[in-house]
């Protein structure tokens, strides 16, 4: 999980709480708001929770929604290990920075967001793309939904 930061065509700022699956690089979550908080965080794992199963470990920096007691109990109830990465050290959670530049190039610097409204169906939209249709030469040319899909099939999930 990481946090990536825009604006809408007025200079109002948004967040964006960005959530992948590192096994499959498939975006699990896109959560977009004026602001997050921990509580935010804790009801995205919750949904996600809901659609896709406990994890076992998320991979996290030490910003303060992650750092927060309310994530910490959320995790530490559901036997879910978070694992932070080391201060300054983004190449720690890879994964998650090379998605968000993708978010960043392809979907952030290319929308005007007329309001939030807009800001969530236009990345939502590019999530779902990205996820369905857009084969990974590290998935074996699969998309990161094929690729899931297909280990779930052969019994490895």
């Amino acid at each position: 999980m990481d946090f990536v930061a825009d604006q809408l065509f007025n200079g109002q700022k948004i967040r964006a709480l960005t959530v992948v699956d590192n096994f499959s690089r498939e975006s699990l979550a896109i959560t977009v708001d004026y602001a997050l908080k921990a509580a935010d965080v804790v009801a995205t794992m919750r949904h996600l929770q809901a659609l896709r199963g406990t994890p076992r470990r998320i991979r996290v920096d030490n910003g303060s929604e992650f750092i927060s007691q309310m994530l910490d109990q959320w995790a530490y109830e559901q036997g879910v290990t978070l694992d932070f990465s080391r201060p300054g050290k983004p190449t720690d959670n890879a994964f998650i920075e090379s998605f968000n530049g993708s978010l960043r190039d392809e979907c952030l610097n290319v929308h005007w967001f007329l309001s939030l409204d807009d800001a969530r169906e236009k990345i939502e939209d590019w999530r779902v793309d990205y996820n369905e249709f857009r084969p990974h030469s590290s998935l074996d040319d699969l998309t990161p939904s094929e690729f899931r899909l297909a280990h779930i099939k052969a019994g490895n999930l």
